[in-house]
């Protein structure tokens, strides 16, 4: 039986616990009880936990062995920012595939509200991507920036940087991935997609242009079927 993964709140030596919501789920919905075991992420580490002290409000454990966990490509995410709620699905689903980090992004065509309301919307998107992370059973949830405007988003570094155009019509996304290794980042643009101003930034900063095909999809579809083909390509 797959043993289930908790994300620590708190760490002090041999010792994590929960607190709040995850500690009420897991003493009140769960019925977990003392000496049961988990296993506990601490630090960026995958730990053995058993439960030593248990509350609704806190969860106590003696974290134990190390154990072992799978290493992910490092992909960083840069989404445009589009409605709300289809944007937090798109997050969920980026997070149970393993990408290391998200980073919306304000694009000219973003509408102007959204724009404004992205920045609180951060604290909810990282809950979003810390219960995705538990749920998936990844060792650390990804990190969520503030919202960027392009200029920042250009000077992301890794290995390679890829940008999905509608206007690109020779290299699809899985040829610009194929045989590559190390660091990657995908931008993707908003609904109405990049501007000819944001089109030749992205060259002009060594970016690679790479097409999903000739079907138009949904901000949300496109993000969840790029970042598919990239984790299928680079495990």
């Amino acid at each position: 039986m797959t043993r289930r993964r908790w994300i620590a709140d708190e760490i002090s030596g041999s010792r994590a616990a929960l607190v709040g919501a995850q500690a009420y789920h897991l003493a009140r919905v769960l019925r977990a009880r003392s000496g049961q075991q988990f296993d506990i992420v601490a630090e960026g580490r995958l730990r053995r936990g058993r439960i030593v002290s248990i509350t609704l409000e806190r969860v106590e454990f003696e974290l134990g062995e190390e154990a072992s966990a799978i290493v992910l490509p490092e992909v960083t995410l840069a989404l445009a920012i589009f409605k709300f709620d289809r944007m937090e699905w798109a997050i969920e689903k980026a997070t149970e595939l393993g990408v290391a980090r998200l980073v919306p992004l304000i694009a000219q065509r973003t509408d102007s509200h959204l724009a404004s309301a992205a920045a609180k919307r951060v604290e909810r998107w990282r809950r979003i991507v810390r219960e995705a992370a538990q749920q998936s059973r990844r060792v650390a949830p990804p990190e969520v920036a503030a919202p960027m405007r392009l200029e920042d988003v250009l000077g992301i570094v890794a290995e390679r940087c890829i940008v999905l155009s509608e206007a690109e019509e020779q290299v699809s996304l899985k040829q610009a991935v194929a045989g590559g290794k190390g660091s990657l980042a995908l931008a993707i643009g908003p609904e109405g997609g990049w501007t000819n101003e944001e089109e030749g930034a992205f060259r002009e900063h060594g970016w690679i242009a790479a097409s999903l095909g000739p079907n138009i999809l949904r901000a949300e579809t496109a993000a969840i079927v790029a970042v598919s083909i990239v984790f299928a390509e680079l495990s």
